[in-house]
């Protein structure tokens, strides 16, 4: 007897489907022309060409539908960090790896206005670090603690300070000051930033 044939999606699911990648598409574009502060659920159906009850059977409200829309981008583009055995080598690849992910033309222009719009709505951006800032701390931290355990960083580092040593600089030049950032200025960013690392003792 032959392999049994594989089951294929039922036609209901596969239009699922279709409709949330139509959605989710709507959702940025409208975010990243619009704004949060102008952005509606009834202009994302209509740039979907979906009705408002395809957005409200999945979620009830813009800041629940943005927050999971986040998730599954991270989720999805996770920032994978190769162990490359060295300190520098590590903080080289991860700052890499968060350039070209604050360079997408679609995050450059999100990400500023949901900083604006976070002190303004306390719940939004507690909801947005939960999916966006814990994953990314828990790759640093994991690269510090095996930096520990090489014996390249001390035992008494202070976690909190050296992750925000790591994502703070980089991250404030490309979405707020929007400097030039070439490969020589990741080079010199690298440098200091292992050399901070270093002097960071609790």
């Amino acid at each position: 007897m032959g392999e049994p044939s594989r089951r294929r999606p039922a036609g209901a699911a596969v239009l699922q489907e279709n409709v949330t990648s139509a959605i989710t598409a709507a959702a940025f574009g409208e975010l990243a022309e619009a704004g949060y502060a102008r952005m509606s659920m009834e202009a994302v159906a209509r740039r979907a060409g979906v009705g408002k009850a395809a957005l409200y059977r999945r979620w009830d409200s813009k800041d629940a539908m943005l927050t999971d829309l986040v998730a599954r981008a991270v989720r999805e583009h996770a920032l994978i960090h190769a162990d490359t055995g060295t300190l520098r080598g590590d903080v080289d690849a991860y700052l890499r790896a968060t350039f070209r992910e604050l360079s997408n033309p679609l995050v450059s222009r999100i990400a500023p206005d949901f900083l604006a719009e976070s002190p303004r709505n306390p719940p939004l951006a507690a909801a947005l670090r939960e999916v966006i800032a814990t994953p990314r701390r828990e790759v640093a931290d994991a690269m510090l603690v095996r930096a520990i355990d090489r014996g390249e960083l001390p035992a008494d580092l202070d976690h909190d300070l050296a992750l925000d040593l790591l994502a703070a600089p980089l991250g404030f030049r490309l979405l707020i000051t929007q400097g030039v950032t070439d490969d020589d200025y990741l080079r010199r960013l690298t440098d200091v930033t292992v050399a901070a690392l270093k002097a960071c003792r609790s």
